[in-house]
């Protein structure tokens, strides 16, 4: 399946907000080394915000995570929207496309991500739809380990549940490590046991971001703070255990001052190096 050009396993990314767009536009070299996008806030777009992604995606490599395919959902797919969705990928040349493993709509979108059933039907009804997306782009693409707050029904634990699909839908897979500390801590299980039993070898890049403590053991994924030291030190265990990936600095809301989000991003290549092979990078995307 084709690919776009290769992300260095040291790569440190930002997320393409508009609210960030001056800023990106004017970012010193360093700064970043790739940046993601959610590719339905940008197809089709054009005039002065459509300029500034084309411009952006000739000067950075770009990566998109998907919001709305609704991978655990049971309506068809919008197969004009993966024709465009194609399109915008090959164009960008996009080494990496991601979704939630997670749905979204029912008789129409629901503006949240659900939580799936972890069952064996499951499995095989999202490995399926994943397989039909997956032929449609000509690519495999990854799926995210997502929060979620309540569990509709469990035949399997999370863990057990992600690595059946990821093996039935032989896809990649998108580690949201702030996601799996927030998982642990609200479904009280071991984020390192978590961890240890994943596929390092389908783990396409990380995310990072930030969270809320409503309490000691309640967490919420926000993506509207500063990463947490707890967030940190489980990017640098999975690094330990799997080697660097790229990683992509997700903050969607609440922006501080830009030279703060660029000391995480630097703070996030520093631990990527610290796992790095001496010999050379890993690459992925090729």
């Amino acid at each position: 399946m084709s690919r776009g050009s290769a992300l260095p396993a040291t790569s440190a990314g930002l997320g393409l907000r508009r609210a960030l767009l001056g800023a990106l536009r004017s970012a010193a070299p360093g700064d970043f080394d790739f940046l993601e996008c959610a590719p339905e806030n940008w197809i089709g777009v054009g005039g002065r915000f459509g300029e500034a992604l084309d411009e952006l995606s000739r000067r950075h490599p770009l990566v998109c995570h998907g919001l709305s395919l609704s991978l655990g959902g049971v309506e068809p797919f919008d197969q004009t929207f993966l024709f465009k969705l194609r399109r915008f990928l090959e164009r960008h040349r996009v080494p990496v496309y991601s979704e939630h493993l997670s749905y979204c709509s029912d008789d129409g979108q629901l503006y949240d991500l659900m939580p799936i059933p972890f069952t064996d039907e499951a499995v095989r009804h999202v490995a399926g739809r994943i397989r039909e997306v997956q032929d449609m782009l000509g690519r495999r693409i990854a799926v995210e380990n997502v929060s979620y707050y309540a569990a509709p029904y469990q035949a399997m634990a999370e863990i057990d549940f992600v690595n059946a699909v990821l093996a039935e839908a032989d896809c990649e897979l998108l580690l949201d490590v702030n996601n799996v500390y927030v998982n642990a801590i609200n479904h009280r299980y071991d984020p390192l046991d978590f961890l240890a039993r994943l596929p390092g070898e389908r783990i396409a890049y990380y995310h990072v971001a930030g969270h809320y403590d409503e309490a000691d053991d309640l967490k919420v994924d926000t993506h509207g703070a500063a990463v947490k030291a707890d967030v940190w030190q489980l990017l640098d265990l999975a690094c330990e255990r799997f080697g660097p990936r790229p990683a992509l600095l997700e903050r969607d809301f609440n922006f501080p001052p830009y030279a703060e989000l660029v000391a995480e991003v630097a703070k996030m290549r520093e631990v990527l190096a610290r796992h790095a092979a001496p010999a050379g990078q890993r690459h992925v995307g090729a």
